[in-house]
C-alpha cells in the first residue's frame, strides 16, 4: 500500500512506535482488524469490541505474518513491532484519511435514509462499464467499515463508490473526512433513525453535512423527488443536480412500462438526450436508482451507450429485492432492513406478481415516538395494495396487524380482503407457516435487521 510505511502510520495516527527502527520504511500490505484476514505483512489493528478484545489476538496475529500491530495497551518487551495509540477507532479513521488522500481516485459518496444499497449497486454498476470500481460491500458504511472499504483501494481502481451510513448527530463529519467525495449523492431523506436525530430536518442536516468535506469543485446530485432536498441550498453555493420522476428533474424518466417481476423499462431523459434501458429489479425505488446512476454517469463523463449497459447489467443481491424462485414458492428477499418507506416501496412491488400475494413483515426499529404509528400505516398501506396475506411477527408489528384488520374489515369489497395473522416470534409463525401459505404463493420477507428474518427466507426455500 503506498504511503503506508510503518513511520507513515505511526505519524498519520499521532502514535508511538515500538520495535526495530529497521522497518519504519516497510510498508504495509493491507489493513485488517479480523485476525482471521491477517496476511503477510498486514498492519493488524486491535479493535475492543462488546464481546471480543482484538488485543489478545496480537501475538496470533505477529505470527501470521503481520507487519505490525496498532495497540491501545503498553504491550510491555515484546519481540516484534507494535504501535501504540490512544484509541484504535481512532487511529483506523485517521488511517483511512490519510491513505485517501494519498490517492489519486474520483471518490462518489452516498447517503440517505432509504435506498442507500441499491442505488450504490446501481451506480457502481453504471461506472463499472468506463471505470475500474471499487464498492462497499455489505454493511460497511459506518466508522469501522467505511476505513476498511477505503483500504482496499489499489492503484488500479479508478473509482470508489462508498455507502455513508449514520444513525447519530456527528456521525457523518468522520465518514466524510476520510471518503473526501468527490460526487455527493443523497437518496431521500425518510425517517430512519429518528429515535436519535429527532426530525427530519435533524437528518436532512446530518446527512448534508457531507458537502463540508466535498472536492469543492465536485458535484451534488439529490433526489428532486424528495420534498427536504428538492429546492435545498447549500451554505457553500454549490448548486445541486437534481433526478427523480418529476419531470422538472433535469435527470427523469418518462414512458415507465412495469413488466411485472420482471423489472421495468423506461425513457431515461438527461439535459442533452434521451434514450430507453430496462432495469431488471421491479419497483419505481430502481427508476430512482437507475436516474442517480446516469446522473454519476454524466458527471463523471461516461456516454448514453455505457450507461446503459450498466443499468441492463445490475443484479440483485441477497436480502435486497432478490427474486428467488424456490420449489414451491416465489421468493422476494429484501429482508437486510426495513423503515416505512422502504416497507412500501417493497410491498409496491409484491403488488406486481400474479399470484396470490404474501407478505411476512417484522419488527422496524430506530422509529422515535411515532413507532406505533408508522407500523400502523405499513399494516393499512398491506391492505390498500391488495395483498392477500399479511403475516406481521414482532412487538412492534402488533400495531401493523391490528390496523390492517381494522383497513381489511372496512373494505367493500369482501373478495379482496387481506388476511391477517400476527405472531410474537419466528418460532410461533414456523409451527402455523404450512397451513398458511400455500403452492405458488409469491411471499416477500421484510424486516429491520435485528429481527434475523434471512432465516425464515431459508426455511421458505426448503420447504
Amino acid at each position: 500500500m503506498k504511503n503506508m510505511s510503518l513511520k507513515e502510520i505511526a505519524a498519520a495516527c499521532g502514535g508511538t512506535y515500538h520495535g526495530d527502527p529497521a522497518l519504519l520504511s516497510k510498508e504495509a500490505s493491507s489493513v485488517a482488524i479480523d485476525s482471521r484476514k491477517v496476511q503477510k505483512d498486514t498492519l493488524f489493528v486491535a479493535i475492543k469490541g462488546a464481546r471480543v478484545d482484538g488485543h489478545s489476538f496480537i501475538p496470533q496475529v505477529m505470527d501470521q505474518g503481520a507487519i505490525c500491530s496498532l495497540s491501545e495497551q503498553d504491550l510491555g518487551d515484546v519481540t516484534y513491532p507494535y504501535i501504540q495509540v490512544a484509541s484504535c477507532t481512532e487511529a483506523l479513521k485517521d488511517l483511512a484519511e490519510h491513505y485517501r488522500r494519498s490517492l489519486d481516485i474520483k471518490v462518489v459518496g452516498i447517503s440517505g435514509s432509504v435506498g442507500k444499497t441499491s442505488t450504490k449497486e446501481m451506480i457502481a454498476s453504471v461506472l463499472s462499464e468506463k471505470y475500474c470500481v471499487l464498492k462497499t460491500e455489505g454493511n460497511f458504511n459506518n466508522e469501522i467499515g467505511l476505513p476498511l472499504t477505503v483500504f482496499n483501494l489499489r492503484k488500479e481502481h479508478e473509482v470508489a463508490v462508498l455507502e455513508m451510513g449514520i444513525s447519530h448527530f456527528g456521525d457523518m463529519e468522520p465518514l466524510a473526512k476520510i471518503a473526501r467525495p468527490d460526487v455527493c449523492v443523497i437518496t431521500n431523506i425518510g425517517y430512519a433513525h429518528l429515535e436519535n436525530l429527532g426530525t427530519r430536518d435533524g437528518i436532512l442536516k446530518e446527512k448534508t453535512s457531507m458537502f463540508d468535506f466535498m472536492n469543492p469543485d465536485g458535484t451534488v446530485i439529490l433526489n428532486g423527488d424528495d420534498d427536504k432536498l428538492r429546492g435545498y441550498t447549500s451554505e457553500r453555493g454549490i448548486q445541486p443536480v437534481y433526478f427523480g420522476l418529476d419531470p422538472a428533474c433535469p435527470f427523469h424518466a418518462e414512458q415507465i412500462q412495469k413488466m411485472g417481476l420482471k423489472g421495468t423499462v423506461a425513457t431515461f431523459v438527461t439535459p442533452s438526450s434521451s434514450f430507453s434501458a430496462h432495469v431488471s429489479i421491479p419497483g419505481d425505488h430502481m427508476i430512482s436508482n437507475a436516474l442517480a446512476g446516469v446522473a454519476v454517469g454524466y458527471a463523471l463523463g461516461m456516454k448514453d451507450e455505457e450507461i446503459i449497459r450498466g443499468i441492463e447489467k445490475l443484479v440483485p443481491i441477497a436480502g435486497r429485492n432478490n427474486l428467488i424462485e424456490a420449489e414451491h414458492y416465489t421468493i422476494i428477499d429484501d429482508c437486510y432492513n426495513a423503515n416505512p418507506a422502504s416497507m412500501k416501496s417493497s410491498l409496491d412491488v409484491l403488488a406486481f406478481a400474479d399470484t396470490r400475494t404474501v407478505a411476512i413483515l417484522g419488527d422496524m426499529g430506530e422509529l422515535g415516538a411515532d413507532e406505533k404509528k408508522m407500523h400502523a400505516e405499513v399494516g393499512s398501506y398491506a391492505v390498500k395494495k391488495g395483498i392477500s396475506l399479511l403475516i406481521c411477527i414482532g412487538t412492534l408489528s402488533a400495531e401493523m396487524a391490528n390496523a390492517a384488520r381494522t383497513a381489511s374489515e372496512a373494505s367493500s369489497d369482501s373478495d379482496t380482503k387481506t388476511l391477517v395473522y400476527h405472531f410474537d416470534t419466528k418460532e410461533a409463525f414456523y409451527r402455523q407457516m404450512d397451513q398458511l401459505l400455500k403452492e405458488q404463493d409469491t411471499v416477500l420477507v421484510k424486516a429491520s435487521h435485528f429481527m434475523e428474518f434471512p432465516e425464515i427466507v431459508k426455511r421458505l426455500q426448503v420447504q
